[in-house]
């Protein structure tokens, strides 16, 4: 299973590290597709941190798009400060879900809905001016 979305590549380690440590609380958006229903209760959970083996995240932003009982899955956003490998995954497997597809739609407030996959472009200045001052 693969992530799809916005990644950064930089040489600049300085704004690298700006961007990844947690303690910048630069937001990273993810849309999720998760089997099954997903209920208020384990969207409390995730809200408020969730032990994933090595680590409790830090609260997260959570809400539900689309619930489709049919199909059985649930479509979530999640919106982290953090970054830990695997992370938004791991927090799924710890309320007892298993994620179908991982999209991470933002980091900060830079998108990628007008970016076809598999493409790329360059930030403007502005862009990444923003990312260097998000808290």
């Amino acid at each position: 299973m693969y992530t799809s979305g916005a990644l950064l590549l930089s040489n600049d380690g300085d704004f690298i590290y700006k961007i990844t440590h947690p303690k910048h609380e630069i937001s990273k958006t993810y849309q999720v597709t998760i089997k099954g229903k997903i209920t208020s209760d384990e969207i409390e959970k995730l809200k408020s941190g969730v032990d994933i083996g090595d680590y409790i995240t830090k609260p997260a932003m959570v809400k539900i798009m689309k619930i489709d009982e049919e199909k059985d899955i649930s479509r979530i956003e999640i919106i982290i400060h953090e970054g830990k490998n695997r992370q938004v995954r791991r927090m799924c497997e710890a309320i007892g879900k298993k994620v179908l597809a991982l999209h991470r739609s933002k980091i900060g407030n830079i998108s990628v809905k007008d970016l076809k996959l598999g493409t790329w472009r360059y930030l403007n200045k502005q862009e990444v001016e923003s990312l260097l001052t998000e808290k």
